[in-house]
């Protein structure tokens, strides 16, 4: 489920919850590539149990990735999803399973979803071929150049869809890639490996759910397993919460928005295919050799830990008081459920609910107010309560009008500020109307030429009236000119002068940008009357349709939630209208909803392929299928319009609108379905048949030997698995139709890859344990479940929105922060030569750029000056000229927003100071306390006043500095003026 802005929000009002992934990387030696040792610990200092992958969002990003060039083939893409998951293991490192599940038959009400998004690729895809075409013949018209246009067939990510001969592909190919790695590598050996293809019906992280839900009932179950769940979707959280295991974390690839792209047209950085111009690319390389390359950095990787979402939550959820025993678990259940109401991929959110405007707090807030009425929480184990959350509709319906005219007020506060930034930036550009010349000329700063001396100030001084005079008579002049030519209307100054001279203004210079109409205008009276008629073409009036709405929108509810905690309760129901009610409308609706119907099932894949693809997407599907999409006799040819409105619906971006699609009739199309289903082939009817999960693992695991007896005995019933064998993992195994075999070799389905000749896996076919019908899932924290230990501080939750914030590396709270002691300032000192003439290998090197971004500034000593170390001074006498002064009164206290930079150099200095004063013997301080001018006076200022700085910052901190003396609290060593060497 994709909800926009969830994870920003979530992110930045939780911030501790985000760690940065710490990637051990491969080396390479003498043209060998030495890959990492996945057997070794965890460089994240926390060993995974278990590493789950929503196989879709690893797909799409290889196939047609954003920020590199496209792979050339669909080997080339097969490829590139392999070396991903060997990325994510060698990150994770799982020590027993590992889960792979791509996007099977969705349920029907996420299908609506699909197609919307399918039928929206479609049309871009066209609209964009249409506007290079457009825009190329107006570069070349204009004598612009451009590359010579490839008759590269466009890759249609449209394919990635359960039931098409790419997804068959796939399957076949992380088969081999299995077998691979769990022959040949050793960090392998003890996984085991589920794989659950697009034949399996399902959404890729609700197999994965599902999985986790009936381990978890099993009696064998490890309540203290720990999870690692890979994905960017939003609901992963949500989903990962509703599991109620302590140890779950998510992993997905780091945001960095603002990426650069090429321009469509010419393949060049800095501009959008609009504003291309046609130049001709500048030569990349002497000899143009890095052409093909494109500047990229390797995408990072954060966790994100469910542990401390939850102790946030704690904290923000616990009430007191109560008229009934508060349970934490209940709490997050409710909070999950209200979550839904911003946005989820089966219903719309409802029109006051936004998450940029803190409608999540505001649910949390009303639902804090209501629950000592409501006498109980809103959901339990996936099943909600109606008459309580009808009151959590109802306050937020009181608020709705408020709402609305809020964000009014600040749409139009953010348009004045984006127009006033858009004039400050044009005026910017256009530099001033006058600068003085002569003496009184602006000088760059950090210049090498001193500005000329004063001669003649008042002579100079009259020049520069004169010049301001005639400029601001040539301004007035053409002020009257444009005025002229307007008929006598103009509100042109003096800065619009260069762009009204008999000119159009470009609409783009304009101070206002163009608005889609907005018809129902919420921030007015009679807002609810507009919104009916123009969304729904119903009059305010008709309760009856009002309702029909309302009781769709409390079942689809109630389905999402059963979703997320029990399983897809129906694979028929879907929400049937492209608009949601307003909060206000919750009336009456406790006996809105009983149940949904039994024994219903999912669409096969071909039929899906039916119900979400556009006709443009028909080449995936067997000709006469094809035929019923295009051909105007078909009867479904309404399912499949070429055109169709996108509703913006008081947004600003057509990706964020409403496609107005007409909604499938399962009925109709079952029926015309019938008519083509004998022109099926024996491979389509395959790739149309429902598949079954599969279970791998190498002859080192100890169920090895219990699967090849099966498939030596050739038993064709269904056999448990011995929970003693698995790691406590239970279900029924039953022998593959193609297996995977040890001993027998595995042919690659990739050209470029090399057959498997030694096999040493086996795979079989899996099915998860079976319950019987109307059986609940416990959504509880099982007996035995060890709560982590506490992450939080006071300080993060008192502060988490005021502070800056450092992302911490690894899971591990307690790491030191490195230092130098004397040992290695002896060793930096050899390395940087100092005893030779010619200076150290880094005596001239300024520190990185981005410590520039903290308290640390090079230290000037009159004009501007490089960052340099002398000869005379590099740790010899003088204190290194590294050290920075901070005025007293500026210090800031560190409380763990700060850069490193700033107390290595504060742990350098008096390590430094510690280390001459016992190395140098009576020479330096016998300057110093004679005070005469040599160095020694000035080496005895700056040791005592970095040494009461070193205090005071240490008083702030509340803490023991770490930088001297392994931690040990020895003080800091005291002036030299206490000793006499006489």
């Amino acid at each position: 489920m994709g909800v926009p802005a969830f994870f920003r929000w979530l992110s930045r009002k939780y911030p501790s919850i985000i760690v940065h992934c710490v990637e051990e990387k491969g080396k390479e030696c003498n043209g060998v590539r030495i890959p990492v040792d996945t057997t070794k610990p965890n460089p994240n200092e926390v060993e995974f149990d278990n590493l789950y992958l929503d196989m879709n969002g690893i797909i799409h990003p290889c196939t047609h990735p954003e920020d590199k060039p496209a792979p050339k083939n669909e080997d080339e893409m097969m490829v590139a999803i392999f070396e991903y998951i060997d990325r994510l293991f060698n990150i994770v490192r799982p020590r027993r399973v590992l889960y792979m599940a791509i996007d099977g038959v969705a349920p029907r009400a996420k299908m609506n979803q699909q197609r919307s998004r399918r039928f929206r690729a479609s049309k871009e895809g066209v609209e964009l071929v249409e506007e290079k075409q457009r825009m190329r013949e107006e570069i070349i018209q204009r004598g612009g150049y451009l590359p010579p246009e490839e008759m590269k067939e466009r890759f249609d990510s449209n394919c990635i869809t359960p039931g098409t001969e790419f997804m068959d592909n796939l399957a076949q190919c992380l088969r081999y890639y299995v077998a691979d790695r769990l022959s040949n590598d050793p960090g392998w050996k003890n996984v085991v490996v589920f794989l659950s293809d697009a034949s399996v019906p399902g959404e890729g992280e609700h197999k994965i759910m599902d999985f986790i839900r009936r381990q978890r009932a099993q009696p064998n179950h490890d309540p203290n397993t720990h999870h690692c769940l890979c994905g960017a979707d939003a609901d992963l959280i949500m989903l990962g919460l509703a599991t109620h295991e302590p140890n779950f974390t998510i992993i997905r690839e780091e945001f960095k928005p603002n990426k650069p792209r090429p321009c469509a047209l010419c393949n060049q950085l800095g501009h959008d295919i609009k504003d291309c111009q046609g130049t001709a690319r500048e030569k990349q390389g002497e000899h143009d050799e890095f052409a093909d390359t494109m500047p990229a950095s390797e995408q990072e990787f954060i966790f994100i830990r469910l542990c401390v979402l939850r102790e946030y939550l704690a904290k923000e959820l616990t009430m007191a008081s109560l008229p009934f025993p508060f349970d934490f678990e209940r709490s997050i259940d409710d909070w999950v459920f209200m979550c839904f109401f911003v946005g989820n991929d089966f219903l719309p959110h409802l029109p006051s609910l936004e998450i940029r405007e803190g409608a999540i707090d505001r649910l949390v807030n009303i639902y804090k107010d209501v629950v000592h009425k409501t006498g109980g929480y809103l959901t339990q184990n996936g099943y909600v309560n109606l008459e309580r959350v009808e009151m959590i509709m109802q306050a937020v319906g009181v608020a709705e009008d408020n709402i609305f005219k809020k964000r009014k007020e600040d749409d139009e506060h953010f348009k004045r500020r984006n127009k006033e930034k858009r004039k400050r930036m044009k005026a910017e550009q256009q530099g001033p109307a006058y600068l003085t010349t002569g003496q009184f000329a602006p000088q760059a700063l950090g210049g090498r030429h001193r500005p000329e001396p004063v001669h003649n100030a008042r002579h100079q001084a009259y020049d520069m009236r004169m010049q301001g005079r005639e400029q601001h008579n040539k301004d007035a002049a053409q002020s009257l000119k444009a005025m002229m030519r307007n008929g006598g209307n103009s509100s042109a100054g003096p800065s619009d002068s260069k762009d009204s001279r008999g000119m159009k203004r470009k609409a783009e210079d304009s101070d206002s940008e163009p608005e889609p109409e907005d018809n129902v205008r919420l921030w007015e009276e009679g807002w609810k009357q507009r919104y009916y008629k123009t969304k729904f073409d119903v009059d305010v009036s008709d309760e009856d349709f009002r309702r029909k709405v309302v009781q769709s929108y409390v079942e689809g509810l109630c389905w999402v939630l059963r979703y997320y905690y029990q399983g897809c309760a129906s694979w028929k129901w879907y929400f049937p209208f492209h608009y949601a009610p307003f909060a206000s409308d919750f009336k009456d609706i406790k006996e809105m909803f009983s149940d949904f119907e039994k024994d219903t099932k999912p669409f096969k894949p071909l039929e899906q392929l039916m119900g979400v693809f556009p006709a443009a997407s028909g080449n995936f599907l067997p000709a006469t299928w094809r035929n019923l999409m295009s051909s105007p006799d078909s009867s479904i040819i309404d399912f499949y319009p070429d055109d169709f409105a996108i509703d913006l619906n008081g947004k600003k971006y057509a990706w964020q609108g409403v496609a107005l699609l007409p909604f499938v009739d399962e009925r109709r199309l079952r029926s015309a379905l019938a008519d083509v289903y004998p022109d099926l082939t024996l491979e389509e009817v395959k790739r149309n048949s429902l598949g079954s999960d599969l279970l791998f693992l190498g002859k080192s695991h100890p169920l090895f030997d219990f699967i090849r007896e099966l498939y030596r005995v050739e038993t064709q019933e269904g056999t448990e698995i011995p929970a003693e064998l698995c790691h406590g993992i239970q279900g029924t195994l039953n022998l593959d139709d193609d297996p995977i075999l040890p001993d027998k070799p595995v042919k690659s389905p990739i050209p470029m890859l090399r057959d498997i000749s030694q096999n040493y896996s086996v795979g079989v076919k899996f099915k998860d344990p079976q319950y019987a019908d109307g059986f609940v899932f416990k959504a509880v924290l099982l007996s035995g479940a060890k709560i982590p230990s506490p992450v939080l501080k006071p300080g993060d939750w008192e502060n988490r929105n005021r502070e800056p914030w450092r992302p911490r590396l690894g899971f591990n709270p307690n790491r030191q922060q490195a230092h130098l002691d004397q040992s290695g300032f002896r060793a930096l000192g050899h390395s940087m030569n100092r005893n030779r003439g010619g200076g150290g290998q880094y005596s001239n090197a300024p520190p990185p750029g981005n410590y520039h971004q903290g308290n640390y500034r090079p230290p000037h000593s009159g004009g501007h000056q490089p960052f340099q170390h002398s000869r005379q001074n590099s740790f010899q006498g003088a204190p290194p000229s590294f050290q920075p002064q901070f005025p007293r009164q500026q210090q800031q206290p560190y409380r763990g927003g700060g850069h490193g930079w700033d107390r290595a150099m504060q742990t350098q200095h008096s390590a430094y100071h510690q280390n001459a004063n016992r190395e140098r013997g009576g020479a330096g301080q016998g300057g110093g306390s004679g005070g005469g001018g040599g160095s020694g006076g000035s080496y005895q200022h700056h040791y005592n006043q970095s040494r009461d700085d070193w205090h005071d910052r240490r008083d702030n901190r509340g803490q023991h500095h770490q930088g001297y003396s392994s931690g040990r609290g020895y003080p800091a060593p005291p002036p030299s003026r206490r000793y006499n060497w006489n």
